[in-house]
Formats: structure tokens, sequence, C-alpha cells
């Protein structure tokens, strides 16, 4: 059901041509990066936060994980992902496929200024065997995002 709320919210855009689906698991950015034959750190990674209670997605490079302080810095709150069993009703897919395609309507989404690293990004698509590969302009207008942040630093 999640895939297919995402491939109906990109059809809009016209980028539902675009969307792979695999034989094998994509729900890491190790698998993605596989299954897609691109660097980890061009897969867009997409986190899930509760702040003041309220879901928000953050969409980062694959090689990034969140900086705690500037977390903080923007959200004036310490970083508290979702419970893995609390995703899906939240916001609307599971661990594994989540992207900001397709997602409940009370969802904000940021992109982290990480993406922009990258021509082409290759967010989930709703499944844990699917990707899009897009154009930051594309992602941009697809994804509804609220505002470009800067909240990450790179994995080492």
């Amino acid at each position: 059901m999640s895939f297919i709320k995402a491939k109906e919210h990109l059809e809009k855009y016209g980028l539902d041509s675009n969307i792979k689906e695999f034989d094998t698991s994509s729900a890491t950015v190790k698998e993605a990066a596989i299954a897609l034959n691109c660097k980890e750190a061009e897969i867009a990674k997409t986190l899930s936060f509760l702040v003041s209670d309220k879901p928000i997605l953050i969409v980062t490079a694959g090689n990034r994980k969140i900086d705690n302080a500037k977390y903080k810095s923007k959200f004036n709150e310490k970083a508290k992902m979702i419970k893995a069993d609390e995703v899906e009703p939240l916001i609307g897919h599971k661990v594994g496929g989540v992207c900001p395609f397709g997602i409940n309507n009370d969802v904000d989404v940021y992109l982290d200024i990480s993406l922009k690293d990258f021509d082409i990004v290759y967010p989930a698509c709703g499944s844990s065997n699917s990707a899009i590969k897009l154009t930051i302009k594309e992602f941009e207008e697809a994804s509804n995002y609220k505002e470009w942040i800067d909240v990450c630093k790179i994995i080492e």
C-alpha cells in the first residue's frame, strides 16, 4: 500500500517512470547503493523524528548522520527518533521504505543541505525494495519540503 501511495504521489509530477523495484532489499543505505550501483552517499536517506510530538522527516545524504547539537539548535529540543513500530502510523510508510512521497498530511519534510553535494539522488519509494532516481530540482518539487536545513555530519 505504501508503495502505491508513493507512486501515485510521484505520478502527479510525471516522475513515476523513474521508479525502480528490486528483487532484493533496498531498505538500508548499503543495500540500496548495491541495488542501484551507486555510491552510498547518493542515497537520500529519510529519517523520522518527533518535534513537539509532531512527526517530521529529515532527508539527508546516505553518508550523513544527525548532528545532535545542530538538530537541537534548529528545533530547540533533543533529537527524538520515532520508534520503528510507530513510523508507519505516524508517517505513512514502514521503516525501510520511508520517503517523503505519499506521506500523511500532517508530516513536515526537511531536506538537509548534504543532498546539495549531488546532482542526482536516490530516495526510497514507499517499500523496502524500491527507489527512484531524481535530480535535486525534481526531489525538491516532489517532496513538498518545508525548508533546507543543516543538521547533519559525515559518518566516520
